[in-house]
């Protein structure tokens, strides 16, 4: 049985680890709302580029269609890139252990020579581990990226793409869902798979006046599209990452203060076991006198 010093002693070292945590809560909480609300703030521009995206395509359905955009061109699949979006640090419960076993399944199930982009440190230092090829890295992009942080990731994974140094691109990411719930995500980035048109592909056209030709507005758009697929991903794996730590924190202090409790109750166990050993050697010795 631990000695009451020892108790002490690990009571106090339990009490500094919850000030710890409780202290990366609170800091998670603050930051969390702020990527919510910045995740949330790129959704309507996202959604409404879809839904414009999904209206010029509609109307582009004639021959030759393959040669619109180099975008939209679906190719032998020779090679694979894949962006992988993580955070950089830890202490965010399972969030790193989950995106990166989805991302590195994914890996292992296709055929083709695969090439990572590594985006975030966790993602690069797990397939560095697994000896996968890792093309380029982007790391400390900060708790809340902006879009012109996330450009230089747009620009290679475009380029690589024009180039035929890949066939086909998909990203990997931390979906968020609720403040209790992230989702790892693996969807294709490239070639771009326009959305299905809801409704009269006409009817839509027919709301707005394009200059100079549907055709140059959708082969300007097709690469900001791109790069707001990647800007919503990294800010998604964003607020991931602070709730998923603000939960973590809460888990592991509410932990320290049960053990706290414990311990302490130990503690006054064995200090009342040895204050009554301590009377009864008292009480012993003055019989023993007295006989």
């Amino acid at each position: 049985m631990p000695t009451i010093r020892q108790l002490k002693r690990r009571i106090q070292s339990v009490k500094n680890t919850a000030k710890i945590t409780n202290a990366l809560q609170m800091v998670a909480a603050s930051k969390m709302r702020r990527a919510q609300d910045r995740a949330g703030q790129a959704k309507p521009y996202a959604e409404k580029m879809r839904t414009v995206l999904a209206g010029l395509a509609s109307q582009s359905g004639g021959e030759g269609d393959e040669a619109l955009h180099p975008l939209l061109e679906t190719r032998p699949v020779r090679n694979i890139a894949v962006l992988h979006i993580t955070p950089d640090r830890g202490l965010c419960g399972g969030l790193n252990s989950n995106i990166n076993r989805s991302g590195g399944t994914f890996v292992a199930m296709q055929h083709e020579p695969v090439q990572v982009v590594a985006v975030g440190k966790k993602g690069r230092d797990f397939f560095t581990r697994a000896h996968v090829h890792i093309s380029a890295e982007f790391t400390d992009l900060g708790d809340y990226p902006t879009q012109a942080e996330t450009q230089g990731i747009s620009r290679l994974i475009i380029d690589d793409y024009l180039n035929g140094v890949v066939d086909r691109v998909y990203v990997s990411f931390s979906e968020f869902v609720t403040t209790a719930t992230q989702r790892p995500v693996t969807r294709q980035l490239l070639p771009i798979e326009p959305p299905a048109m809801e409704g009269d592909g006409e009817a839509f056209l027919s709301d707005y006046i394009f200059e100079p030709s549907p055709e140059v507005v959708l082969a300007r758009l097709l690469p900001r599209y791109i790069e707001m697929q990647i800007y919503e991903a990294v800010l998604q794996n964003a607020a991931s990452f602070q709730s998923a730590q603000m939960v973590a924190m809460k888990n592991a202090t509410d932990n320290a203060n049960d053990i706290t409790r414990e311990l302490t109750l130990t503690y006054n166990k064995t200090r009342q076991e040895q204050i009554t050993k301590e009377l009864l050697d008292i009480v012993g010795g003055a019989a023993a006198l007295e006989g």
